[in-house]
């Protein structure tokens, strides 16, 4: 019997072009062992929120270089909830000040990860929330 994969959804919300760190980030994943959905550039928060829906994914992972976190980040978290996903963990990477890191944790982003996190360091956070969230009742 083989174990399910861990599906993740890789996606880069507002205007934001930088995609070289979410595209590091979905191929270490995928070597890791996961199944990634990347959803391209400049997803608005509907649309990840959506596809995470669709794609019964187990974790979202937020790409985000441009300073929008504080407003992008818990637009996702609230849609998540509403789509009955509010269980389903939340990273975020890219260029996020040490003093906002507090606040997005407090709404509910499980890790956040800054320029220069080692890609196996993400993998390993990401399979250890998903297992710990499966486990609980």
């Amino acid at each position: 019997m083989t174990e399910r994969k861990i599906r993740v959804l890789i996606a880069k919300p507002g205007l934001d072009g930088h995609d070289r760190g979410a595209k590091v980030i979905a191929r270490a994943l995928r070597d890791a062992g996961m199944e990634v959905i990347y959803t391209g550039l400049r997803q608005s928060p509907e649309m990840i929120a959506e596809a995470a829906l669709q794609e019964d994914v187990d974790a979202v992972g937020l790409s985000i270089l441009s300073g929008a976190h504080m407003t992008l980040v818990p637009r996702v978290l609230e849609l998540l909830r509403a789509n009955q996903q509010g269980d389903v963990p939340v990273f975020v990477g890219g260029i996020i000040p040490e003093a906002d890191i507090p606040a997005l944790q407090t709404m509910g982003v499980a890790e956040v990860f800054g320029p220069g996190s080692f890609t196996s360091t993400v993998a390993e956070a990401v399979r250890r929330v998903v297992e710990a969230r499966s486990t609980t009742p």
